[in-house]
């Protein structure tokens, strides 16, 4: 068997924080202290189990990095492997074509009973991981899967986004925002949905929060929390959302749809300034009055192992 070039994708330590580092009061409340303090443990174990996982493999070259010190394309690996949760692949997928796999393995899952015994003092969800085919438990067997051909990675579409006809480099798997750097300020643009330079529809002016627009697997994140719904994970459409539109009138039924794999929104920025907010907060493209944004779900996709392939 050939050997393989694999790139381990780890999430750091330190996002799980105790305290304010400011000078103000750290968490005084033991149990949520404890809970920080395991939440950090266990997935500091996910990393060392996987990597001795790894050293046990002879035919993987592999190399460690963490997901704050990447800042340049990733090439010539044969697949990478996040270990974290959903934010983890999202940020590894920000600097991967639609040519290398990847593979999550949710280091910290959610427990359920964890939940509730502590659902009256404060919120002990750890990670979703809706896009990790993998655990710690089950890593070693997936990987092996894998490596033998038997098992196949998902085409996920992502977003392509274009500003004032420029292309950005980064694309969006989840979803993006367009909003004001201001979250109390109102937003004014107008979109419309065509079809190459045909128009699919009417030209819809807003006044809002912003506007989102989320792909398949993103629908099921903050776009469904909105009261949009979750999409077949392999489409290719894209769902849209003004968010909280202000006196709509009979351009309500507009606020929400669907952009076809064939189709792409054109919006027109209104406002002094804006922003629009890729995959979260730490991705993000400044906007001002009068640019032109376009979105369509012609980006390279990206292969991701997903839980069910």
């Amino acid at each position: 068997m050939a050997r393989r070039r694999l790139l381990l994708m780890l999430k750091p330590f330190d996002v799980y924080q105790f305290g304010q580092s400011n000078g103000g009061s750290s968490i005084t409340n033991s149990q949520a202290f404890r809970y920080l303090d395991n939440r950090r443990k266990v997935h500091k174990d996910a990393i060392n189990y996987c990597q001795d996982i790894l050293r046990k493999k002879s035919n993987i070259d592999w190399e460690p990095i963490l997901r704050t010190n990447l800042s340049q394309p990733i090439r010539n690996f044969d697949l990478v492997v996040t270990v974290g949760g959903d934010g983890t692949l999202l940020q590894a997928s920000h600097f991967l074509d639609d040519s290398i796999p990847v593979l999550g393995v949710n280091s910290d899952p959610t427990q359920v009973k964890e939940v509730e015994k502590f659902s009256n003092e404060f919120d002990a969800t750890r990670s979703t991981g809706y896009l990790c085919a993998a655990t710690v438990q089950s890593f070693e067997q997936v990987l092996d899967e894998i490596l033998a051909g038997q098992k196949v990675p998902s085409n996920l579409s992502r977003i392509s986004l274009s500003v004032n006809s420029q292309l950005l480099s980064t694309y969006a798997l989840n979803d993006i925002l367009i909003a004001d750097p201001c979250p109390a300020t109102v937003s004014r643009f107008s979109f419309r949905i065509q079809r190459d330079i045909e128009l699919c529809g009417p030209l819809v002016n807003c006044r809002s929060s912003g506007l989102r627009v989320s792909t398949a697997a993103g629908s099921t994140a903050a776009m469904l929390s909105a009261g949009g719904f979750a999409m077949p994970v392999l489409s290719e459409d894209l769902q849209y959302m003004v968010r909280e539109p202000i006196s709509p009138g009979a351009a309500i039924r507009l606020m929400h749809g669907i952009i076809k794999s064939d189709q792409s929104m054109k919006a027109s920025w209104f406002s002094k300034k804006g922003v629009i907010y890729i995959d979260g907060s730490h991705v993000f493209h400044p906007i001002q009055h009068g640019d032109t944004i376009e979105m369509s779900s012609k980006a390279p996709g990206l292969k991701v192992f997903l839980p069910h392939d």
